[in-house]
């Protein structure tokens, strides 16, 4: 009896110990299907993604796996969140992966499945969502962002228990009637239907209207327009929320009569076109309790009676929204309202007193970002249900101490940022405010007050902001409040003027503390953490400090799931310390801007194998980078600059395929660039500079995500590579500063984004590549100090250099963690992640480019290179005239550079033009003209130069700007004048009436060319008139200009004579051997002496001429010279040479009559020029010159003795210097004899030996001696 009574105690135990401690693992054959699944994905999934489902290990339980939710009691999946399986890439490429839905089938006990966002697009055939129907127990089915169309909807009318359905941003669409709605009809169940962003139009209500159990639905972001009537929804009698933001609705007809949704309680129309109007038409759904019109432009006025018929709406979202400040006047009839969004309305002035002050009800309100002024009206003492007050971004005064805020005790979230209100700094105020959780008051004035009294709160912040305050007194401290919080959370006090020791015990104080931030004060002393391990702390931020001494040995361990750790800009010594290898969840680490020195450890880089981000710039660290057994595949931002880091880059570089920063200027690297980064496909920004990187620039970098290429100030050589062509978002390529050689290449063209060019300091020639003037975005070009060449291109004035054009080189300070402003009631206020997060923008390094301007080297950074302009083109070989054109740049330009080159012309008057430009240098070319008076209108000119050309006139007019100019910038300029240069001009000349030529330049020079010509004419005629009669009237002066022409044609036959021996000379031992023949030869020498023959009488010919026209004082010579046997000869022997007879033998008979020698008679022999050459001789020796030819050197002999050799013999008075030649002496002093003289009775004087040289002019003068001798003889 008694065991009959507790039988059923062993099934309570066994119900119990199931209850308590549940199955023991998941069923097998569900495990086996999450390993199939994951097989089925291998090729389309991220590395990482499956991870922890570990096939080696059978034991393992697949309830403990991410993504996986077991029934505690049974044991079987329940839940499987499998969004984002497949990896971006797959996705982006079009995937490959088939669905297949009957993996899923081992999944009985399946109650929610989420596929989303994996790009399905096909299915293993007969393996659709036709095949969940056997999954009797789901309710919950996501399939948002993937590409389903229509027909995805007649396979999911079989999942009979399916109660919400996501097909958001899918292909859907269709118009009346749309295919596939109808079999949704069989899905009786279904309460939560989510169509958002697709394409559907008006008719998707009607195509619905059979679901009549719906509950919910989505229809935002799709083609809804114009009107919508309540009809639309007559069959939807059970629906509670409806959703149609993002549409292009202008209108809600309604009925007031109706009972049309009338169990409404959410309507969501924000993002559309409505206007004030729409109050009016909600009149009609009396249970609505939350309404959304925000971004909706409801300007008009708002009757108290539309308002008033809202009477059971809780929630009213107006962010954003046009709205007439009289609202706040009339609000206070929506008695039951909640809730109050209005920020960003556009209202201003100051709040109102009444109205918004009479809702007690409210608990939330929401004003920030607005133009609010003034002080706090003080009826909001009223709201004292208030819970979350956001007044931020406004422009609110006054002493925060006497406003109504400590009146409301109710308050826990409270946000007053980027005002002007006055906070005292002991934040006395909220003594009374025992609610309070969080306290945003950043940005507005803080005000030292007396701590005689110390007050100790009644709350504790779990959320503490007081960022970039600005101090009314130096040297402020931390309030002292904060001493007695013990529950923080989160803290930031950056930006301030904060001094003292580094607060540790706030880190004491708050063992729950997540975030803490300090950065950007003045605190000192070493950075001392806690004793014991604070795991929940994920953020430090204390940069920007005077913090000293090493790092803490211990913080590793101490912090060990520190997320953000940034000790920039303080005075930290030392090495990193090895604990550091213990933050494995470490992303993001900044060491820059301390003293730090010593190699990167080992284990700090295996052990945080989480970092994204690692910076270490300007420190002394050295040695390597990292070993090659590095451990950080996920990281995206090296930083390493200004440090002394050495070696060759590691090739292993090109691994981190992660890697879209590498910032390591200003080391010691040596050695080539590695070819491995250019695996690097997601690269945005790469600066190698100055290092000693040598060898060429690789051209594999071809990837179009680089936005940053710098590699100035090394020692790369070659060419510039064919490495970024068609790449649309480059930004900046910066090369200076190297031994680039070649010219630019042509795909310089396709960079169509390319803000700044620098070519700086290379060895570059050519000619300006027109393909520059393409680049339409240029901000800075500079190919100064090269070899360019030719003029400068016509069509650079197309570069816009436009300022509007979108910001590029701004840039989030990575990393800051801010608190945003706002929290609504429906978050949680316990978690942290609800109102605050990491800035995870662009985390990018500054842009920093050097470009001369204003006659020295500036360093442009950051946002500022947004508003810099300026071409350099300067210290090249440029010839040509300027082009007007360039005055036709965009007035942004505010550096224009074009010294040290070889321009002319003059400036052009265009240039006057830019109206913004601040350096304008043009010295140092050979420049003329004028310089445009209008050049004054550039008011903005700093520099302006000018000098070391060819300019002339009168300096411009010493007003705006140009009175600043001293005469450095016009010095070098010998025709310039006026002030302030010391030359002034004597004669002011009155202002050119010239017309000005469609370029804008000055017609004509300084100088008349017609003027020029007629007057270089005149003075070169009257010269040679003048120098005619000086030699005809002074004998003297005649002789030396006849000595001077004749010295002059004797060199000239002595280089040509010469010049001919060395051809010959250079034939036997060159050209003789490759000649086809002997013939060939023989021909070639012989023209080759026939060549000289003629040389050798064309020049005799051209000594006879002055002879010929010595003047009447001689005609005695003169008819000797000039007589006509003797010239006919000289013609026969021309003719002998033209007709083919031997020039040779004519040239000996000729030579043997003038010098004395018996004529050979016979063949080739001229008698009439022996006859003539025989008067020579005879009319010679009758004025006592007496032809010899032996024994006398040729400068000792009269001149025509020299002609008659020069003519005979070919003996010039240089080459005779040495030896003997034929020659004429004087007989007995100079005295005429009758007959011949024997050679051997022919000795010389030893004061006839030591004379000078005779020349023609000297024998012509001792004939003018003698003559008047003879004159004088004859008189007496």
């Amino acid at each position: 009896m008694e065991l009959g009574r507790f039988w059923w105690w062993p099934v309570v135990l066994v119900l119990v110990h199931f209850g308590m401690n549940g199955c023991f693992g998941c069923w097998e054959q569900e495990r086996i299907a999450l390993l199939q699944y994951k097989v089925s994905t291998v090729n389309y999934t991220d590395k990482y993604f499956f991870t922890p489902w570990d096939s080696a290990d059978k034991e393992s339980d697949c309830c403990e796996w991410e993504r996986v939710k077991c029934n505690i009691t049974t044991g079987h999946v329940i839940q499987l969140a499998l969004n984002l399986t497949i990896s971006y890439w797959s996705r982006e490429s079009g995937g490959g992966w088939y669905f297949n839905a009957s993996l899923f089938l081992p999944f009985e006990e399946l109650q929610y499945l989420d596929l989303s966002e994996n790009e399905i697009r096909r299915w293993v055939p007969n393996e659709g969502f036709e095949r969940f129907s056997a999954l009797k127990k789901l309710e919950v089915l996501h399939l948002e962002n993937n590409n389903f169309n229509n027909s995805i909807l007649s396979s999911l009318s079989g999942i009979a228990s399916l109660k919400e359905l996501y097909l958001g941003s899918n292909n859907l669409n269709g118009s009346m009637p749309i295919q596939g709605f109808g079999s949704l009809s069989l899905l009786s169940k279904l309460e939560v239907l989510h169509l958002e962003s697709n394409n559907f139009n008006n008719s998707v209500f009607s195509s619905l209207s059979g679901i009549a159990s719906l509950k919910e639905l989505d229809f935002s972001v799709n083609n809804l327009n114009g009107s919508i009537h309540i009809q639309e929804f007559e069959e939807f009698s059970n629906l509670e929320n409806l959703y149609m933001r993002g549409n292009e609705i202008n209108e809600f007809v309604t009925k007031k009569d109706t009972n049309i949704l009338s169990k409404l309680q959410l309507l969501d129309l924000s993002s559309n076109n409505f206007n004030a109007r729409i109050l009016e038409s909600l009149a009609a759904f009396p249970s609505l309790k939350t309404l959304d019109l925000s971004f909706n432009n409801l300007k008009g006025l708002f009757t108290t009676k539309e308002l008033g018929e809202l009477n059971n709406l809780e929630e009213l979202y107006l962010e954003y929204s046009s709205i007439d400040k009289s609202f706040l006047h009339k609000i206070g009839v929506m008695t039951s309202l909640n809730i109050l969004e209005m920020n960003g309305c556009g209202l201003m002035g100051s709040l109102p007193p009444q109205g918004w002050c009479e809702l007690r009800k409210l608990q939330e309100i929401d004003l920030s970002y607005n133009n609010f002024e003034g002080i706090l009206p003080s009826c909001m003492a009223n709201l004292t249900s208030l819970r979350v007050l956001d007044l931020s971004y406004n422009n609110f005064n006054g002493n925060i101490d006497q406003s109504p805020l400590s009146s409301l005790s109710s308050l826990e979230y409270l946000s007053f940022s980027n005002n002007n209100f006055l906070i005292p700094s002991t934040l006395s105020f909220l003594f009374n405010l025992s609610n309070l959780k969080i306290l945003l008051s950043d940005n507005n004035i803080l005000a030292l007050e007396s701590d005689s009294h110390t007050w100790i709160p009644k709350f504790q912040l779990k959320v503490f902001s007081l960022s970039n305050c600005s101090f009314n007194i130096l040297n402020s401290t931390l309030p002292k409040f904060l001493h007695y919080q013990y529950d923080l959370r989160a803290i930031t006090l950056s930006h301030n003027q904060l001094v003292g020791q580094f607060p540790n015990w706030l880190l004491e104080n708050n063992t729950r503390l997540e975030v803490f931030i300090l950065n950007n004060n003045s605190f000192t002393g070493p950075f001392v953490v806690p004793y014991d391990i604070r795991s929940r702390i994920f953020t430090i931020d204390i940069s920007d400090n005077y913090l000293h001494g090493p790092i803490p040995t211990n913080l590793g361990l101490i912090f060990p799931n520190l997320d953000y750790l940034k000790l920039s800009n303080n005075e930290f010594q030392g090495s990193i310390p090895s604990s550091f290898g213990n933050l494995v969840f470490l992303r993001r680490l900044d060491l820059s801007g301390n003293n730090f020195s010593g190699t990167v450890p080992i284990h700090f880089i295996m052990g945080c194998y989480q970092l994204e981000l690692l910076t270490l710039s300007n420190n002394s660290f050295s040695g390597p980078i990292f070993p090659t057994n590095f451990n950080l595949t996920k990281l995206q931002f090296l930083h390493l600059d200004n440090n002394h880091f050495s070696g060759m880059l590691p090739t292993w570089m090109g691994n981190m395929s992660s890697l879209m920063q590498i910032v390591i200027a200003k080391n010691h690297f040596e050695g080539p660039i590695p070819i491995e980064l250019c695996k690097l496909l997601s690269l945005t920004f790469l600066d190698l500079s100055d290092n000693n990187l040598s060898g060429s620039i690789p051209s594999c970098f071809n990837t179009s995500s680089i936005k940053f290429f710098q590699l100035n100030k090394n020692f790369l050589s070659g060419p510039i590579p064919t490495a970024f062509p068609n790449n649309s978002n480059l930004l900046v390529l910066n090369l200076r500063d190297n031994h680039l050689t070649g010219n630019i290449p042509n795909w310089i063209g396709s960079l169509s984004a390319l803000r700044i060019l620098l070519l700086k300091s290379n060895y570059l020639g050519g000619q300006i590549r027109i393909q520059l003037c393409l680049l339409q975005n240029l901000n800075i070009l500079d190919l100064s100090y090269n070899k360019f060449s030719g003029s400068i291109p016509l069509c650079l004035s197309n570069i816009t250099f436009d300022a509007s054009a979108r910001r590029t080189f701004s840039r989030d300070s990575y990393g800051e963690l801010f608190l945003s402003n706002s929290l609504s009631l429906s978050r949680n206020i316990e978690d942290l992640n609800n109102f605050m997060h990491m800035s995870n923008g662009d985390v990018n390094a500054f842009e920093e480019v050097e470009f001369a301007t204003k006659s020295r080297t500036y360093s442009y950074k950051g946002d500022i290179l947004e508003y810099m302009f300026g071409v350099d083109l300067s210290c090249n070989n440029l010839s040509g005239e300027i082009p007007p054109k360039l005055g036709r740049m965009s007035s942004n330009i505010r550096a224009l550079n074009l010294s040290h080159n070889n321009l002319s012309g003059p400036i052009p008057v265009t240039f006057s033009n830019l109206k913004e430009i601040e350096s304008l240098d043009l010295s140092f070319n050979n420049l003329n003209g004028k310089i445009p008076p209008q050049l004054t209108e550039m008011t903005s000119l700093a520099v302006f130069s000018v000098a070391h050309n060819n300019l002339s006139g009168t300096t411009p007019d010493r007003k705006n700007q140009f009175i600043t100019f001293d005469e450095s910038s016009y010095e070098g300029n010998p025709l310039l004048c006026g002030p302030p240069l010391r030359n002034g001009c004597t004669k002011l000349r009155p202002p050119s009436t010239m017309p000005v030529d469609n370029e804008g330049e000055v017609g004509g020079s300084f100088m008349d060319k017609d003027v020029f010509y007629i007057s270089f004419m005149v003075a070169y005629i009257t010269v040679m008139l003048g120098i005619v009669a000086v030699l005809y009237i002074n004998p003297y002066w005649r002789t030396v200009w006849f000595n001077l022409i004749e010295g002059m044609l004797s060199e000239a036959y002595t280089l040509f004579s010469e010049a001919f021996s060395i051809l010959q000379q250079i034939c036997y031992s060159i050209i003789l051997p490759s000649l086809n023949s002997f013939v060939m030869a023989i021909w070639l020498f012989s023209t080759m002496d026939l060549t000289k023959q003629n040389l050798h009488c064309s020049t005799s010919q051209a000594l006879l001429l002055p002879s010929l026209s010595s003047g009447p004082d001689h005609h005695g010579v003169a008819a000797t010279f000039a007589h006509p046997d003797l010239i006919q000869a000289f013609q026969a022997a021309a003719t002998a040479r033209g007709s083919g007879t031997s020039g040779t033998s004519v040239n000996k008979s000729l030579n043997a009559a003038i010098i004395g020698d018996n004529p050979p008679r016979g063949r080739g022999v001229d008698e009439r020029a022996a006859r003539a050459a025989a008067e020579v001789r005879k009319k010679a020796a009758a004025w006592g010159l007496l032809i010899h030819p032996h024994g006398i050197p040729v400068q000792a002999m009269p001149p025509l003795t020299q002609l008659l050799n020069i003519i005979n013999l070919g003996v010039t008075p240089n080459a005779a210097e040495g030896g003997e030649t034929d020659g004429v002496k004087k007989i007995a002093n100079g005295h005429p004899s009758n007959g011949p003289v024997d050679s051997k009775n022919d000795e010389l004087t030893s004061a006839q030996e030591d004379q000078a040289p005779i020349g023609l002019g000297t024998g012509l003068a001792s004939l003018d001696a003698k003559k008047q001798k003879a004159k004088a003889k004859a008189t007496t």
